[in-house]
């Protein structure tokens, strides 16, 4: 039996609907779908995060147009499919049960990693993507336009430059905990939560100095398939 029909069985016994793995609409993923289809449907599971087959297959579409699109935006350093899924995709799926309900606001998005995701999981979110590098803004409105996420407002702005308050402000790969902090902290709605992805957990000197004025939760994560360090840092103003 060859691979990608040993991963269409695993699918199929996974309880996936195969119209997941149909391959009209992608350009770039190819025979690889099945596989990576499987790792999807098996990262859900560990994750307990339900997923209806059309979300899914929405994440994989997403995937392909960003592999598609990568050199024209310069999307990302990772062209491999299945490295891709896992460290963009799949890592930004472990946030999603942890994050607080209400509108949100991705600081420095990129490829609209982790906005994009969030917005395919949760269609009852607004979700703000913001990032001050223009062609990365028009490929998420591509794409956007595209998978059909009403949800999903794109911005090309630089965050000092942009209005608005939101219920959750996040952040992936920021420069720093506390530069993520200052820039996010005057577009967090009152009673909001700032939400900062992160390798390593915050070092006590962050911890020190942020503690006066915030309540400070850090969150281990565990993504599927990667031997990595993930943290998910939420962060809520003290009142005074």
């Amino acid at each position: 039996m060859s691979d990608s029909a040993k991963s269409a069985t695993v699918l199929s016994s996974a309880g996936t609907g195969l119209a997941i793995t149909d391959p009209t609409g992608f350009a770039k993923l190819g025979a690889q779908l099945p596989t990576l289809a499987t790792i999807l449907a098996q990262s859900l599971e560990t994750l307990a995060l339900p997923l209806t087959d059309s979300q899914q297959r929405t994440l994989l579409l997403y995937l392909d147009q960003l592999l598609l699109w990568n050199k024209a935006y310069n999307l990302t350093a990772i062209t491999d499919p299945v490295e891709a899924l896992i460290k963009h995709v799949v890592d930004c799926l472990a946030i999603i049960a942890h994050l607080p309900a209400g509108s949100l606001l991705d600081i420095g998005t990129g490829a609209g990693l982790p906005a994009v995701i969030i917005a395919i999981c949760q269609p009852e979110r607004h979700c703000t993507a913001l990032d001050s590098n223009k062609k990365k803004i028009r490929f998420i409105k591509q794409i956007s336009s595209e998978l059909g996420l009403t949800n999903m407002t794109p911005i090309a702005s630089r965050i000092e430059e942009h209005d608005g308050q939101y219920d959750v402000v996040t952040s992936r790969a920021f420069a720093s905990l506390i530069d993520f902090v200052d820039a996010a902290q005057p577009r967090l709605a009152n009673g909001g939560r700032l939400c900062a992805m992160k390798g390593k957990a915050p070092t006590e000197e962050e911890i020190q100095a942020l503690a006066p004025y915030w309540q400070i939760d850090t969150v281990k994560l565990v993504v599927p398939r990667l031997d990595e360090s993930r943290h998910l840092i939420e962060l809520s103003a003290k009142t005074v």
